[in-house]
């Protein structure tokens, strides 16, 4: 049984994904805390434990995500590379991939690549956490409403008011005042998304929209996020069936393919 692991230790969550062959045995995911090491032990061994298999099992490691050169693994990829190897997997070729939108906990990327699925252009927001998944975990404090509940309540706006600023600190200034209004929540959170959507939409256009588009990271749960991408892009977005471990399968399908070149090399 030739098993491999992707491991992708982000700047707020880690994912692990467990594979054989071309078969998702299965992930796990943490927060990542102040020791990326003891999160990868902790969720690696749980999976061994859950699949009762052992740690020698494992033929093959690839590592990505900011803490990548922080573990052991036999091999060190990009986030992008990642990114772009997992969405053409899940996609296949009926709907070829040309666009990536991932938002991560505290960055949000867009990658465009070309009919090969090799990465052509991208462009990255890592400055601050506007637009990524710490502002959406911030504003449903503010708000006292769950992160997985943002989607569904922003179905029932009605009056969307306009929310000028993305910096998390004057963003959470201008939500209080909205309140403060008697402004509706779930109006509240529709601007919230469409803040997002018109950020994240300036730099798809940026380095141009081209279908199909696909849309992965925590916050591609939030179906209220989703639609507002849709609406500022004028494109369907397609979603994999779990958006947040996407990084760390494209991370376990590099080291499937490596392990079954250096295995067919005798290496």
């Amino acid at each position: 049984m030739s098993i491999v692991a992707g491991i992708d230790i982000g700047s707020t969550t880690t994912k692990i994904v467990l594979m054989c062959g071309n078969k998702i045995l299965g992930s796990k995911i943490s927060s990542t805390g102040v020791n990326c090491k003891k999160t990868v032990k902790v969720l690696l061994y749980g999976m061994l434990e859950d699949h009762d298999i052992r740690e020698e099992d494992i033929h093959y490691t690839v590592a990505t995500g900011y803490g990548r050169r922080m573990i052991f693994a036999n091999e060190v990829i990009t986030e992008i590379t990642a990114n772009a190897k997992a969405a053409r997997w899940l996609m296949h070729e009926n709907v070829p991939v040309r666009t990536i939108i991932n938002i991560g906990g505290q960055d949000c990327k867009v990658i465009s690549l070309d009919n090969n699925g090799i990465m052509t252009n991208f462009t990255m927001n890592d400055k601050c956490a506007a637009g990524t998944g710490r502002f959406l975990e911030v504003m449903s404090r503010i708000l006292e409403v769950e992160l997985d509940e943002l989607g569904t309540l922003s179905d029932n706006a009605e009056d969307i008011p306009h929310i000028n600023s993305l910096c998390t600190v004057f963003g959470e200034s201008e939500v209080i005042s909205l309140l403060s209004q008697g402004r509706r929540v779930e109006d509240i959170i529709a601007g919230i998304h469409k803040s997002i959507a018109k950020r994240v939409g300036a730099m798809v256009k940026k380095i141009g929209v081209r279908e199909a588009v696909f849309f992965d990271g925590g916050p591609a749960f939030n179906k209220g996020l989703k639609r507002a991408l849709e609406q500022e892009l004028d494109v369907e977005l397609h979603i994999p069936p779990d958006p947040q471990v996407t990084t760390a399968l494209g991370a376990a399908i590099i080291a499937s393919e490596q392990f079954l070149r250096r295995a067919k090399n005798g290496t």
